[in-house]
């Protein structure tokens, strides 16, 4: 019975740290070696490109500050509306 409580303890205790820790589990836009492009012309375009690489044609940086990071995320959510000339400016799509 001990060992049962212990267990159930530990494991409330590492589900309310993880809850308030604000750890995320929500899928990354990229991996760590690499950052999120937005293809020119569509709302639906998206890549990811190794750091230190310029975007291939056909594709911009977002803006600073509103980088997608994760899956379903404000400006996940928000690009998936824009559409982008080749320069990064929001045109009527």
């Amino acid at each position: 019975m001990r060992k049962t409580l212990t267990g159930m303890t530990f494991a409330a205790a590492l589900a309310a740290t993880l809850l308030t820790s604000g750890c995320s589990f929500a899928d990354a836009i990229c991996g760590s070696d690499d950052y999120p492009v937005k293809a020119v012309g569509t709302t639906t375009g998206q890549d990811c490109v190794p750091e230190g690489q310029e975007p291939p044609a056909g594709y911009v940086r977002y803006p600073e500050g509103k980088v997608p990071e994760h899956v379903g995320d404000k400006w996940d959510e928000y690009w998936a509306t824009i559409v982008v000339d080749e320069k990064g400016n929001v045109v009527p799509g």
